[in-house]
């Protein structure tokens, strides 16, 4: 019998579990057989003593296989992409298919918006029809098929992984950068993918603020994945300010696709080709990660990322016409309300949480895990770092529904920003990881 106060003692006191220890104490507590107050003990004891390289590789495996895992088929090497959240962050949306167009097979998967942050699924959910929850067959055969496919994860994937995270959200022990790398690793290793390119992000808009932490995370993962037997690297990303112009899911939509079109804004088209790069170069598709941005750039012009973007919606179900007409199929709601600078100087720095928190506000995201997202509410970024602004210039633009969360939302915005004689405009991507 598992002796589970024995196994926290030896963690309290600084000890090393053997791999054994730990599958038989991930399938004990993942069956109901440890109680609930027994592994936030231990979740504290390993926040406060840490876990060692063995200690670490073990876990994640444990939970990798706590449920089932996606297997590809020999010879399709699959490429996925994660992020650790953001504001405006809708690059999954450009790098499935821009990815897939350069000839490396995609297969991602994504969840829903968390805290301030946006989800790839509640984003795929705007568009008419789109389907974001593949059986786990179909999500293999669409890879197969088309060369890449985006679905929700499944509670059949590394099920005992989301029991822990319940527990950590409500024990202080989420800043766990070890428990981070082990929850984001072993999604990505039952989801079965073969390299990985982690986009972390830093900044008032990020989970991780300061750069330190950041790069703690980005090595952890790193050096994780290769004890794993996974290749990957981590770009860190600024989130100083939202990336691109529109936070909102109806709106990010309409933005990855004018960036497929190869019109899209600048910092969002960059950081989709510096990502989808790596992710071109870890498959083996590019002697470098230059020769991989080039793939992409190319893929952008000449209309093979739109046309994957057009094969992965048919694919899915959604409505191909958000391709033509994105503006009347991605309807954004009509009450708007500028949010204006009362100052001169140039536009110094965004508390780029505060934006995420005002779109909850009014319902594009959750207040609760049950709240149903309104995919119509935006923000339009009007001004970024740097730019000059005078009183009474719009910086932000609330697309809402009116009523009390929308004066509440708006009062918020006018918080999220400061302006100052001079200003310094934030790096894009901060440093790689290999």
């Amino acid at each position: 019998m598992f002796d589970a106060v024995r196994f926290i003692e030896e963690k309290r006191d600084g000890r090393a579990h053997g791999p054994e220890e730990l599958q038989v104490f991930v399938e004990s507590f993942h069956k109901g057989d440890i109680p609930d107050y027994q592994a936030s003990s231990w979740l504290m004891a390993a926040f406060l003593r840490g876990l060692d390289k063995a200690e670490l590789v073990a876990f994640t495996l444990a939970l990798a296989k706590s449920g089932k895992v996606v297997e590809f088929p020999d010879g399709l090497d699959c490429v996925d992409k994660h992020s650790t959240g953001g504001v405006g962050d809708k690059t999954s949306l450009v790098l499935v298919p821009l990815v897939a167009a350069c000839g490396v097979p995609v297969a991602k998967l994504s969840g829903r918006g968390l805290g301030f942050t946006g989800g790839t699924v509640d984003k795929l959910e705007s568009i008419p029809g789109f389907n974001a929850h593949l059986s786990m067959k179909g999500f293999v055969d669409q890879v197969r098929r088309i060369g890449c496919a985006i679905s929700g994860h499944s509670g059949d994937l590394a099920p005992a992984e989301k029991r822990f995270y319940e527990l950590r959200d409500v024990t202080g022990t989420i800043p766990s950068i070890p428990l981070i790398a082990s929850s984001i690793l072993s999604k990505k290793l039952a989801g079965g993918s073969r390299s990985f390119v982690f986009d972390v992000k830093t900044g008032s808009g990020a989970f991780m603020k300061d750069l330190d932490g950041a790069r703690a995370l980005a090595r952890q993962l790193v050096d994780l994945s290769k004890a794993l037997g996974r290749k990957s690297l981590a770009v860190i990303s600024g989130m100083e300010q939202p990336l691109g112009r529109w936070v909102g899911n109806a709106a990010e939509v309409r933005e990855a696709i004018e960036v497929l079109r190869g019109s899209g804004p600048t910092d969002t088209t960059s950081l989709c080709v510096s990502l989808g790069g790596a992710m071109v170069f870890l498959a083996g598709r590019a002697a470098c990660r230059g020769e991989g941005e080039r793939a992409c750039r190319e893929a952008l012009v000449s209309g093979k990322a739109l046309e994957h973007f057009r094969l992965l919606l048919e694919a899915q179900g959604g409505s191909t016409a958000c391709l033509e007409s994105p503006e009347k199929e991605l309807p954004l709601s009509t009450e708007t309300t500028l949010v204006r600078s009362g100052m001169k100087g140039r536009l110094a720095s965004f508390g780029t949480d505060r934006i995420g928190t005002a779109l909850r506000y009014v319902g594009g995201g959750r207040q609760r895990k049950e709240d149903a997202i309104d995919p119509g509410v935006a923000v339009e970024i009007l001004a970024k770092i740097g730019d000059e602004v005078s009183p009474g210039s719009p910086v932000l633009a609330l697309y809402h529904r009116g009523g009390e969360a929308g004066e509440t939302a708006a009062r918020v915005l006018a918080e999220s920003f400061t302006v100052a004689p001079q200003a310094a405009v934030p790096p894009l991507v901060h440093e790689t990881v290999e």
